[in-house]
C-alpha cells in the first residue's frame, strides 16, 4: 500500500466479500464475488469530473472463520476511516454487513442518521445474526436511535406485519415503495434529511430495485424502484456532506445477467462520487 496515495484520499473503497449471513438467511448464495464484479464494471466507467475527488481502493476485509469475526474486522476498519477523515464506499456481500458498516461509522460519530433502502426491513428477530438482522441489532445495541433510522422502498408483501409494528413501536420511521413512488424520491429525501444529524449511513440493498433492472440479486423482487430511482437516490447521498458511509449489498453475480446487476451498482456509485463535494 503507497500510504501517500491513503493519505491524499478523500474516498475509500473497502470490499467485504462473504454471504454467510445470506447462506444462514437461507438465502441464494453468490453475493461473495460481488464486490470485485462491481469494481470491474465501476472501473470501466469515465473517471467523474468533480474537482478534488481523490479515490483510494483499500481492497477487500479479510474473511475470517466466523461471520461475527469477519464483521469485528470490517468494524475496526471502517471506523479508522472515518477517524481518519474519509468518507467509505462499502461492498457487500450480504445485508448483514449494515450492522459491521453503521456500528465501525457510529463508533467514530455517534448516532448516524440511518437509512435503509431495500425491499426488506432486515430487523428478523433471530438468535443468531444474519442477512436479515442487522437493522434489529443496531436498534438494540443503541448504536442506531429509533427517531433517526428510516426504512425505504420496502414491501408488505415480502414483510411481516409483526416486523413493521415493532419499527413504528420503536418509533422508527417506515416509508415503503408505495408511498416512495407516489411522492417522488427527491420529496422523501428532502424530508429524512431535514433530520439534525452530524453524519448519514445510506444502505442500498440492491434487491430494492425492480428484477428486471437488478435480476443479479440474493432475493429477487417483481416490485421494485427502477433503475433511475436507484441512481438518483446515490446522487441525494452524494450531495450531502453529511454522508459518511455509503453501502450496496446484495448483488449476486451467480444470478446476474449480462453483468446487469454489477453494472447498476457501479452507476450508482459513480453518481455518489460525482456529486461529492470536497
Amino acid at each position: 500500500v503507497n500510504h501517500s496515495d491513503y493519505d491524499a484520499s478523500n474516498v475509500v473503497i473497502i470490499g467485504c466479500p462473504q454471504d454467510e449471513g445470506v447462506r444462514r438467511n437461507k438465502g441464494r448464495i453468490g453475493a461473495v464475488q460481488a464486490p470485485d464484479e462491481i469494481r470491474r464494471a465501476l472501473y470501466r466507467l469515465v473517471v467523474p469530473h468533480n474537482a478534488g475527488l481523490k479515490l483510494f481502493d483499500a481492497g477487500n476485509t479479510i474473511i475470517q472463520p466466523t461471520l461475527e469475526e469477519t464483521h469485528a474486522a470490517h468494524i475496526a476498519i471502517v471506523e479508522q476511516l472515518i477517524k481518519d477523515g474519509k468518507r467509505v464506499i462499502s461492498l457487500g456481500g450480504g445485508n448483514d454487513l449494515a450492522y459491521a458498516d453503521c456500528v465501525g461509522l457510529a463508533q467514530a460519530i455517534p448516532n448516524p442518521l440511518t437509512i435503509n433502502v431495500d425491499a426488506h426491513f432486515d430487523v428478523r428477530a433471530d438468535a443468531i445474526r444474519n442477512s436479515g438482522t442487522p437493522y434489529r441489532q443496531l436498534l438494540e445495541s443503541g448504536f442506531v436511535q429509533p427517531s433517526n433510522f428510516f426504512e425505504v422502498g420496502n414491501m408488505p408483501m415480502v414483510n411481516s406485519a409483526i416486523y413493521r409494528d415493532y419499527l413504528l413501536n420503536k418509533g422508527a420511521h417506515v416509508i415503503d415503495l408505495e408511498t416512495l413512488q407516489h411522492k417522488s424520491i427527491p420529496t422523501i429525501f428532502n424530508d429524512i434529511l431535514s433530520h439534525e444529524t452530524e453524519t448519514i449511513f445510506w444502505g442500498l440493498d440492491m434487491d430494492v430495485v425492480h428484477v428486471s433492472d437488478a435480476p443479479g440479486v440474493s432475493a429477487p423482487n417483481a416490485l421494485g424502484i427502477s433503475a433511475h430511482d436507484f441512481c438518483q437516490i446515490a446522487a441525494i447521498a452524494g450531495r450531502d456532506p453529511r454522508s459518511k458511509v455509503f453501502e450496496i449489498t446484495e448483488v449476486n453475480p451467480n444470478y446476474d445477467i449480462d453483468g446487469r446487476t454489477a453494472r447498476l451498482a457501479a452507476a450508482a456509485i459513480h453518481h455518489f462520487l460525482s456529486h461529492l463535494e470536497f
